[in-house]
């Protein structure tokens, strides 16, 4: 977790990094995590070698995530092997005994991705806390999505007001430099995870938004020090 001086403490992801210029404007803007996917479907997939490169290049400045849906326990190993990550993101269907598994197995701390669209998918936080190391929550996939999560769409925040804040999580879906101050405030949540929201086109990140990102996030704190 990072610590702007005077604020509250707020960390922020940049997920979907596909290339070094993008891990260093990531970098540069103060985020405090980035994110590589492993997934094919995704247009913001990298290959086990690209995602080494990007972790190297981030490595001593970010945590680096390694985000995966639904992966072998052998894609899971060479990841943490080779990657070397400094948390695995399931943000597939995984179960809590899989998440739970896999931290033993590899001894790489684990988050887990729950899809929220009502009041009623809040109980799998409780499902999950004890398997995870971190909760992210994300907007529910729309039906016939080949994709997990938002999909650059947010849910309503407004669900999360009466969770335990004794279990930090990880704000995520349809977030952007001109709606995160909000959330912030709305949400206060650990930290806040981006994707397509600082994006101009699906896998290509802008270091200019990312920047802008990076900074509503912290004036969002700075304007309500309260709300994390």
């Amino acid at each position: 977790m990072s610590t702007v001086p005077g604020l509250a403490p707020l960390a922020v992801k940049i997920c979907g990094l596909t290339d070094i210029a993008s891990v260093d404007a990531a970098l540069d803007a103060g985020a405090d995590l980035i994110g590589l996917v492993f997934f094919p479907p995704s247009p913001r997939n990298v290959s086990i070698e690209l995602g080494a490169a990007l972790a190297e290049r981030a490595r001593g400045r970010a945590e680096i995530v390694a985000l995966t849906v639904d992966a072998a326990p052998d894609l899971l190993d060479e990841i943490v092997t080779r990657v070397r990550p400094t948390l695995l993101q399931f943000h597939g269907k995984e179960t809590p005994e899989t998440i739970a598994a896999t931290r033993a197995r590899t001894g790489c701390p684990v988050m887990k991705a729950i899809g929220i669209s009502g009041a009623e998918d809040l109980a799998a936080i409780e499902i999950y806390r004890e398997a995870a190391d971190r909760l992210l929550l994300d907007a529910k996939a729309p039906k016939g999505a080949t994709r997990p999560g938002g999909n650059g769409a947010a849910f309503d925040w407004t669900l999360l007001g009466a969770l335990d804040r004794s279990f930090p999580f990880m704000l995520s879906g349809g977030l952007t430099p001109e709606t995160v101050a909000d959330a912030v405030a709305t949400v206060r949540p650990a930290a806040v995870d981006v994707s397509s929201g600082v994006e101009t086109a699906p896998g290509r990140k802008d270091p200019a938004r990312i920047a802008a990102f990076v900074a509503a996030a912290r004036q969002g704190v700075a304007r309500h020090p309260e709300s994390v």
